[in-house]
């Protein structure tokens, strides 16, 4: 189980790195915000099961996190959107930088 565990612990982090990048690369906020969200949510939850089969008795506690984060996540990034919208922040469209 623990080479498993490692394999998902990896995967957790290059899901973390990845929407780093994504915050980086993506032109405008929106883009931002979604890859942010996707990538780092996904991210998460692979650390939080490769935990999981590392400490199988931290299970309850790492189920309420996955929760929390699975409710929050969303309802947080679709605030933020909805804040930039109502500001007058325009999504870039097509090949505009």
């Amino acid at each position: 189980m623990n080479f498993v565990g490692d394999l998902f612990l990896l995967l957790g982090a290059l899901f973390t790195f990845l929407g780093a990048m994504g915050l980086i690369r993506m032109p405008d906020v929106y883009s931002r915000i979604q890859a942010g969200t996707k990538a780092v949510t996904l991210g998460l939850l692979s650390i939080l099961l490769g935990v999981a089969l590392h400490q199988p008795e931290w299970i309850p506690k790492l189920l309420i996190i996955a929760l929390f984060v699975l409710l929050t996540n969303p309802v947080g990034s679709s605030v933020l959107a909805r804040a930039f919208l109502r500001s007058g922040i325009k999504p870039v469209k097509g090949e505009e930088r």
